[in-house]
């Protein structure tokens, strides 16, 4: 047996001991009267956090709150403790003269982890530090299983993944992210809604899998007895919004894929769409900057942040750039000069340019893009947008004033990851149904992810929709900037997990 493997099953037998030990002090206070778990509700006036706060105005003043307990120090007359709540730690005094022996041995006894309800005097200590004179306390619940150590934690990914709630107890850093989260999906709905949009909620299944390029998650509806699909996007919904006369509507929601999952993806995303009628891609590229700047601002105190050890700048304007022109600085080819497919098609074999289906069936446009992806992304450290893509990757866009091979469309770029994508949204409803035709052909060669065909959304643009302006942005990869996360797992509170015994 390897010392690793022994050291683990010498962890485990200690585990379940402690637990069995946990188990048996728990019984004892059944058989006495004080069960934990017979606490329903207890009286919380402060949270730590607010008592630090607001010390000068409370000082001396009896205050009630509960937590977790942490940690405890001393074994005479006094222990000191500290207790965790949502807001921060605080430290409890408890000593001998202010609850009495009985109380003082009760305290002595419980378990770090348990819940513990306290109400005492405001005060500091010798060392400067606010603490709680405590004189009542109630255990309110029993903690079984054991926190991990306290100066080794939970160092495994794994572990720290899959048991996030232990994670967030023993990491400052997990649970500041994650309120930053909660503070930058509230910024955007402020700053939305401050503008005139409007939030709507639309169906998660679907019979079509639309909006985007996509593998979807499939599922059966037995009452129906028809096969649906978790939503990839919200796109096509929300067009139908403005078909129906809704200027502005926004919806802030869960999208499905059935993808890889690494340091920038996860099967289940947070997403951000919005569409404008009577507004274009430009007017998408000035509410995208100062919305993601006006919430860097409101959560960080600034418009600036540290990522991956390079500075970044939200504040508007940010860099604009066509995709031709973002490649041919990257790697001095130029696909505006080129007149047909089949000078793509070298450039691409003589720079072992790989493509996703034969090199012989691409087009110049499906090249552009696969050239940007290989050259050029990595390069895109300050927030940068990089403007009118092929026609042949952008369906759903209106095509480009003025060159009918590329749209008005843009994505956003930071430190090489995407951010949001955006449209001059196409509403012409012939043009439309010849692109997904497009697709399905696309389907029929093979691609999977290619975009299916949705009679529901063809009905309402031949009802008529007006010009419009839409923008997708991920939220998790914002957070992620926002909050220096190298890993999207970081920044969604429960993030997907392979089942332990799997």
């Amino acid at each position: 047996m390897s010392d690793e493997r022994q050291v683990a099953i010498e962890n485990e037998l200690n585990l379940n001991e402690q637990m069995m030990q946990r188990v048996e002090k728990l019984k004892t206070l059944q058989e006495e009267g004080r069960d934990p778990f017979d606490v329903y509700k207890v009286n919380v006036e402060f949270d730590s956090k607010q008592i630090k706060d607001n010390f000068e105005e409370i000082e001396g003043k009896e205050v009630t709150l509960a937590g977790r307990l942490m940690s405890k120090r001393g074994q005479g007359k006094v222990v000191f403790a500290d207790i965790l709540d949502k807001s921060d730690r605080i430290q409890l005094f408890v000593k001998i003269d202010n609850v009495g022996e009985d109380k003082l041995k009760d305290f002595k006894g419980f378990n770090i982890g348990d819940f513990i309800w306290a109400k005492g005097e405001v005060f500091k200590t010798k060392m400067g530090e606010v603490s709680i004179k405590v004189r009542e306390f109630e255990l309110i619940s029993k903690s079984i299983r054991p926190l991990p150590e306290k100066f080794h934690g939970l160092k495994d990914p794994d572990l720290r993944y899959r048991h996030r709630e232990v994670d967030m107890i023993m990491n400052t850093k997990v649970r500041e992210t994650i309120a930053k989260r909660s503070a930058v999906i509230t910024g955007i709905r402020d700053f939305l809604n401050n503008r005139g949009y409007m939030e709507v909620e639309t169906p998660s299944l679907s019979p079509i899998a639309g909006g985007a390029a996509a593998r979807p998650f499939i599922t059966h509806h037995n009452s129906l007895d028809i096969d649906m699909y978790l939503r990839i996007a919200t796109e096509l919904y929300l067009k139908r919004c403005i078909v129906s006369g809704f200027d502005k509507v926004y919806e802030i929601g869960k999208n499905f894929r059935n993808e890889g999952i690494d340091q920038s993806h996860n099967p289940e995303f947070t997403a951000i769409e919005l569409y404008e009628a009577f507004a274009d891609y430009n007017d998408m590229m000035d509410i995208t900057e100062n919305m993601v700047a006006e919430v860097c601002k409101k959560i960080n105190g600034t418009t600036k942040v540290t990522y991956d050890g390079n500075e970044i700048e939200f504040a508007p304007p940010w860099k604009r750039i066509t995709m031709a022109d973002a490649v041919k600085e990257s790697c001095g080819v130029d696909f505006m000069a080129m007149n047909s497919h089949e000078e793509a098609r070298a450039a691409a074999k003589e720079r072992n340019v790989e493509m996703k289906k034969d090199l012989n069936l691409c087009t110049k446009g499906e090249i552009l893009n696969a050239f940007f992806e290989e050259f050029a992304e990595e390069r895109l450290i300050q927030p940068t947008f990089i403007t009118d893509y092929p026609v042949e990757i952008s369906p759903l866009t209106k095509k480009k004033r003025g060159n009918e091979e590329l749209t008005e469309r843009f994505e956003g770029f930071v430190c090489g990851k995407e951010l949001c994508n955006a449209y001059s949204e196409l509403n012409d409803p012939i043009v439309q149904r010849q692109r997904f035709e497009q697709q399905n052909k696309e389907r029929e060669l093979g691609d999977d992810e290619a975009y299916m065909l949705d009679e529901d959304f063809m009905y309402a643009l031949e009802v008529g929709m007006p010009p419009t302006g839409g923008l997708g942005i991920g939220i998790d990869r914002l957070v992620m900037f926002l909050t220096d996360s190298q890993s999207i797992r970081d920044v969604i509170i429960f993030p997907t997990m392979k089942p332990a015994n799997k």
